[in-house]
């Protein structure tokens, strides 16, 4: 999954606190954020899990589609990611990381 533009969400928890970013490289975007080398809002509030991810076929798409959902209210990216994910699963291990939790 190595340069793919994407638009992925975090989460603290289930239903925690979520965080929406865009990126050419997931895997090392998601290694940045959890080792704490991605400073800001996911280091300080602890937001390594991958919830959610949407591929896309350039940046600027990438990009539009990041703009749009973080418009959305809470209940739709909620909804978003149970379309998906509904056990709301660290979806780190379809691109080749471990899991940020145990359970």
């Amino acid at each position: 999954m190595e340069r793919q533009p994407c638009v992925y969400i975090l989460a603290s928890r289930p239903h925690g606190t979520l965080y929406i970013g865009v990126t050419s490289n997931l895997l090392a975007r998601l290694i940045q954020h959890r080792d704490g080398t991605f400073k800001g809002f996911t280091d300080r509030y602890d937001i390594t899990w991958l919830v959610w991810y949407d591929v896309a076929d350039t940046m600027e798409a990438a990009i539009h589609r990041e703009k749009q959902v973080k418009k959305w209210n809470r209940d739709w990216k909620l909804r978003l990611i149970e379309e998906t994910n509904p056990q709301w699963l660290d979806l780190a291990a379809r691109i080749g990381l471990d899991s940020a939790h145990d359970g």
